[in-house]
This record gives C-alpha cells, sequence and structure tokens, in this order.
C-alpha cells in the first residue's frame, strides 16, 4: 500500500494507541507464530514528525512460519503484495480496515537485515533526541518540496539513514 500524497504531521501520541488498537486485532490470531509485533517507523518515536501511517513489523523465527502467518492473515483481510524488493520483508495490504489507522505491515524473520535496521532506527531515535529533531525537519522539508513524489521523498531521507545504519554497522 504506497503512500500517493506525502504528509508529514507533528507527532501524536495517539499513534502509539492506534498501533495498540492494530496489534490487537492480529496478535490473538497469530500468538502461536510469532515472537513479537514491532511498532516501527516514524510513528513509533515519541517527538518525531511523521507521515500519520503506523508502520508494523511482525517478527517470525523463521520462513517455515510464513505460509501459515500469511494464511491467517489473509482470513482477517490482509493481502500478500510480495517483498516489494526487500528480500526477506514481506508486505501486506488491506481491505475492510476503516476502523484502524492507515497502517503498513510486513512480516519479517528475526534476523533478517531489513527488520533488524527498522528496530536499531527506531531505538536510535528513542535515545538520540538531536537526532529526531533533525530527522523530523529533513521529513518536513522533504514533504514540502515533494508532496506528490514519495520515492523522492523517500530517496531524500536515506543519507540520514544510512549515517544511522553505518554507526550500527547495518549498511
Amino acid at each position: 500500500m504506497k503512500t500517493k500524497k506525502v504528509i508529514v504531521e507533528n507527532y501524536n501520541p495517539l499513534w502509539v494507541e492506534a498501533f495498540q488498537k492494530i496489534k490487537s486485532e492480529i496478535e490473538p490470531i497469530l500468538k502461536d507464530l510469532i515472537i513479537s509485533i514491532e511498532h516501527v517507523g516514524s510513528t513509533s518515536v515519541p517527538g518525531l514528525k511523521s507521515k500519520p501511517i503506523i508502520d508494523i513489523d511482525i517478527v517470525i523465527h523463521s520462513l517455515d512460519d510464513f505460509n501459515e502467518v500469511k494464511l491467517i492473515l489473509g482470513t482477517i483481510g490482509y493481502i500478500y503484495e510480495g517483498n516489494q524488493g526487500l528480500e526477506g520483508r514481506e508486505a501486506f495490504k488491506y481491505l475492510n480496515k476503516s476502523h484502524l489507522m492507515k497502517h503498513h505491515l510486513y512480516v519479517c524473520q528475526k534476523d533478517n537485515l531489513h527488520f533488524k535496521r527498522h528496530i536499531t532506527l527506531r531505538d536510535h531515535l528513542r535515545t538520540h533526541p538531536i537526532d529526531v529533531n533533525i530527522y523530523g525537519d529533513l521529513k518536513e522539508a522533504l514533504a514540502k518540496a515533494y508532496p506528490n513524489y514519495i520515492d523522492q521523498y523517500i530517496e531524500g531521507k536515506s543519507d540520514f539513514i544510512m549515517s544511522i545504519y553505518k554507526q550500527y554497522h547495518l549498511n
């Protein structure tokens, strides 16, 4: 589910509640197959400006569990979209979820690089308020410069994000 219009908002503490609501629908039906359901992305970082879209990683032990997870998610309206070019990060769109905040849902193996990057960036920003301000201002400027061009918005953030990954040897 790709964003068409780039809108960056000030941090909203209701994003945590929105994540919990989504998690409460998914966790009971997957609890025996998964390790965790993680709130990742900018909405998971207090004080960070963000697109108002919740990013969620469902963490599994191994790819052996993926087909069953995919089937179960399908029973509650999630549709598999493939890995979208990122090996080991499986994406889902959804139908009939108007009661939930807009969200991106991924299933990742616990040792997958893309999952490690999501968690590392989240945890780094949660403990580095100066980087939160720098990144938030960058995102806001990019959203103003490229309101209809999500690819340029994403590309504009990449140097900052890669600088964080390099600190943790995840480049």
